[in-house]
C-alpha cells in the first residue's frame, strides 16, 4: 500500500522536474545570457578561424549608416548585460551566448555576413565587468593576429574582443578599419573608449621592415602612459622591443591610426601593438607575448 501511494508522488515529482528543465532551456534560448550548466561548450577558436579565413580583398562592403552604428552600439550594451538583444535582426547580426570551451567562461557573441554589412566580429566575455579592448582590425591579412587577440581574450577575464569583418583591401581599402571613422569597428571602439576602457590593437609587420625587432609598442597618436609602458617593459624582458617614444620605430608607430586618435582625444589609454612575422609564426612565441601583455597591470593611468 505504501509503494502504492509513493508511485504517484514519485511521478508528479519527476514531471515536476521535466517542467521546470523545460522551463530553463526556454530561458536560456530568450535570454541573453544562458545558464552554464545548459550551454554547451563552444570552440571559440574554430569559430574565429572559419570567420576570418572567409574574408577577401574583393568581397563586397559598405560602411554602416549612423543609425546602424547607433543600432549595434545599443546591441552590444544590452548583450554585456545580459537583455534582449532584439534589433540585431534588422542589422543582419547573429548573437548568440555560450560557454569558452578552453576557460569555462560564459561569452556573448555578436557577427554578421557574408554580405555587403561586412561589419564585424564581436565577442564579449559575460563572466566579469569589461576592463579591457582587444582589438583585430587587419583579420586574414597580418596573419595570425585573431588567434593572438583571442588568447589574450582569454588572457584576461572581462575582455571583449573586437575583430573587423571585412579585408584591409576590400572596396579600395575602405574596409581598412584602422585608418576609417565610419566603420561599425571604430564605432564601437569609441565607444568603449568613451567608458575609459583601455586598448590594445594588434597589427603585423614583415621581419624586413624593422630588422632585429620583435615588436612595436606605440600609443598610437596619444601620450605614452603607465598602461603603455607597462606592457613594453614586460615585454621587453623577452622580446627586442622598439618603443615608439624611445627608439625610432619608422612607420610602425601606428601615428595616424583612427582608432588611436580618438582615444587620444578622449584621453584613455591605446596601445598599438606591431608584431613580426617571425613572432606570429611562432605559437610558442606569440603565446609568451600574450602573457606578458596579461602580466602588466591594465587597469592604472
Amino acid at each position: 500500500m505504501n509503494g502504492l501511494l509513493r508511485q504517484p508522488v514519485l511521478w508528479f515529482a519527476l514531471g515536476a522536474m521535466l517542467v521546470a528543465g523545460t522551463f530553463l532551456v526556454v530561458v536560456d534560448e530568450e535570454g541573453a545570457t544562458p545558464r552554464s550548466a545548459a550551454s554547451p561548450a563552444t570552440d571559440l577558436g574554430a569559430d574565429l578561424r572559419e570567420f576570418a579565413t572567409g574574408l577577401d580583398d574583393d568581397d563586397p562592403y559598405r560602411p554602416p549608416e549612423p543609425a546602424e552604428r547607433n543600432r549595434l552600439l545599443s546591441v552590444l550594451r544590452a548583450l554585456e548585460a545580459g537583455e534582449s538583444t532584439g534589433a540585431a535582426d534588422e542589422l543582419g547580426y547573429t548573437v548568440r551566448t555560450g560557454v569558452d570551451r578552453e576557460t569555462g567562461r560564459r561569452f556573448g557573441l555578436a557577427y554578421n555576413g557574408p554580405d555587403e554589412r561586412a561589419w564585424g566580429w564581436y565577442l564579449v566575455d559575460l563572466s566579469e565587468p569589461v576592463r579591457l579592448v582587444i582589438e583585430v582590425p587587419h583579420p586574414n591579412s597580418d596573419l595570425h593576429t585573431e588567434p593572438i587577440g583571442l588568447a589574450l581574450y582569454r588572457a584576461v577575464p572581462g575582455s571583449i574582443l573586437l575583430v573587423a569583418g571585412t579585408h584591409r583591401r576590400a572596396a579600395d581599402e575602405e574596409g581598412d578599419v584602422a585608418h576609417q571613422t565610419n566603420s561599425m569597428f571604430h564605432a564601437v571602439a569609441s565607444d568603449l573608449a568613451g567608458r575609459g576602457l583601455p586598448q590594445v590593437q594588434l597589427h603585423g609587420f614583415h621581419d624586413d621592415n624593422l630588422p632585429d625587432t620583435d615588436v612595436v609598442i606605440s600609443p598610437g597618436a596619444g601620450d605614452a602612459g603607465e598602461v603603455v609602458r607597462g606592457i613594453a617593459d614586460r615585454i621587453d624582458e623577452d622580446f627586442r622591443v622598439c618603443k615608439s617614444w624611445r627608439d625610432d620605430c619608422g612607420k610602425l608607430e601606428g601615428t595616424t591610426n583612427e582608432q588611436g586618435r580618438d582615444a587620444a582625444r578622449q584621453r584613455t589609454p591605446f596601445v598599438h601593438v606591431e608584431i613580426s612575422r617571425s613572432v606570429r609564426n611562432d605559437r610558442a612565441a606569440w603565446s609568451s607575448l600574450v602573457r606578458a601583455i596579461a602580466s602588466a597591470d591594465l587597469d592604472e593611468e
